[in-house]
């Protein structure tokens, strides 16, 4: 069994990049990425690569090598997957907003609407992958509905989750701590296997690419996401009993940090985390925990979640008792609005929740991300719907340039850490701010000495 032709279900933040890797490693292997979103397609195939939907450093030097060479960008999605060897779906799975498991469970409509497709418009065997993220057993709905609705076509169910962070997903991509394939352990269900195995050996040392159970890999993908929360939850917990007493967080995580059996990564004190994956995956262990009845193991990751609100609630309360209480009319700088930095990706964002509660106390915001577009920043806020489109359009104001945003504002909140941040005239940016001038680093990331010499009050987390 060997794969050809792939086709990628799905050209958002993991299908894009990942395709375009696989295409750039193995230019004899056609890749078509799919998406029904005409707008998106339009992105990916414009001759200005800076206008490519994702911004990831190094992906629009990648695309542009592969892209009309054996990389292609279409919305004639039966078109390519009946001539496909390998069916890729990497279709959003956001977290249920209605019915049973609303809140927790993973909504899989549309996981279920590409099978049906598939199953519709193949004349030929298929090896089908899951790259979404996804809940344990989901391989075994997809089986379920591409036997029954297919035209006899054999399908193999393989689970491939991504382990990308975002902002260096290029570099995970072409250099990966792992890849997972998970599949059946039948003749034919190993033989899929190893023909994916095949596709990521061309760059991908075979010590690297790890074969397990479906099952195994499925449930794999959810805990390493929920581990990885935990462990800031964890040290964000520690940074609110830092602010009571003498220490400072950050000598608390590099003294921890050393510990080899801790490690470094991910003892960052922030104001919590963001994007696609952790809440909703964690979310996602939870509301499988309770379907199991295993109500503590269910609590108690769900406490990761719980320590994440509340940090995202407390920075912002931390910076209304900072300007003596009231917010009513002052003006707050935000410096960012991703979720991380090198990432044009705002879902999920802490920017958008701490926005939010000091618009409900009548804060004015001018906000200045590097990346994310005006229309985003609006979009992200609308959705919460705390109050109307017009309401959020006349407190919040976005800003092309990083002076314009501090202009005659009261504070800063560092929402992101982009490196610009440190390069910036701080002197500068304090001489046009209104006095006294408060900077609140969300992140962690400036020379809070040097803010305190030229005249900031000056507020981290933890510190």
């Amino acid at each position: 069994m060997i794969i050809k032709k792939i086709c990628c279900i799905g050209a958002g933040y993991v299908g894009g990049p990942t395709m375009s890797v696989i295409a750039n490693q193995c230019p004899d292997i056609k890749v078509t990425v799919v998406d029904l979103n005409e707008a998106r397609i339009a992105a990916w195939n414009d001759a200005d690569i800076n206008n490519i939907p994702v911004y990831e450093p190094g992906l629009g030097d990648i695309v542009n090598e592969a892209r009309g060479r054996n990389l292609f960008f279409s919305t004639d999605v039966e078109k390519a997957i009946d001539e496909a060897d390998a069916i890729f779906i990497s279709v959003n799975t956001p977290t249920k907003t209605y019915g049973a498991g609303k809140g927790q469970a993973a909504d899989l409509k549309w996981i279920e609407l590409c099978a049906r497709q598939i199953a519709r418009v193949s004349t030929s065997d298929k090896i089908i992958i899951e790259k979404s993220t996804l809940p344990v057993r989901t391989a075994s709905t997809l089986k379920e509905i591409l036997k029954h609705t297919g035209n006899g076509v054999k399908f193999h169910i393989l689970s491939n989750p991504e382990f990308l962070a975002e902002g260096t997903a290029v570099q995970d991509l072409l250099a990966p701590d792992r890849v997972l394939i998970g599949g059946e352990q039948t003749d034919e269900g190993i033989k899929s296997i190893n023909a994916l195995v095949e596709v990521y050996a061309r760059w991908v040392p075979l010590e690297k690419i790890l074969t397990t159970n479906i099952w195994s890999s499925e449930l794999s993908k959810l805990t390493a996401n929920a581990f990885l929360a935990q462990r800031v939850s964890s040290i964000n917990s520690l940074s609110e009993l830092c602010e009571y007493t003498e220490a400072d967080i950050n000598e608390v995580a590099k003294a921890i940090g050393t510990d080899s059996r801790i490690g470094s990564k991910f003892l960052k004190a922030s104001v919590g985390f963001g994007g696609s994956c952790f809440q909703k995956d964690i979310l996602n262990l939870v509301y499988i925990a309770r379907s199991y009845g295993l109500n503590q193991v269910a609590d108690y990751w769900e406490q990761v979640i719980i320590m994440n609100d509340h940090q995202k609630l407390r920075f912002a309360n931390k910076i209304i008792k900072n300007l003596y209480n009231t917010v009513n009319g002052k003006k707050i700088a935000f410096l960012g609005w991703a979720f991380k930095k090198d990432t044009n990706d705002t879902r999920e964002s802490a920017a958008i929740y701490v926005a939010d509660h000091l618009l409900y106390e009548q804060a004015e915001i001018s906000v200045y991300d590097p990346k994310v577009p005006e229309q985003q920043i609006y979009v992200d806020l609308d959705y919460l719907a705390t109050r109307s489109s017009s309401e959020n359009k006349q407190l919040l104001k976005i800003e092309n340039d990083p002076y314009d945003t501090c202009k005659n504002a009261h504070a800063i909140a560092v929402l992101t850490e982009w490196d610009e941040f440190n390069d910036y005239d701080w002197q500068r940016i304090f001489d046009n701010m209104l006095k006294p001038a408060h900077v609140f680093d969300g992140r962690n990331i400036l020379d809070k000495t040097k803010l305190k010499q030229i005249g900031f009050l000056v507020n981290g987390v933890g510190s």
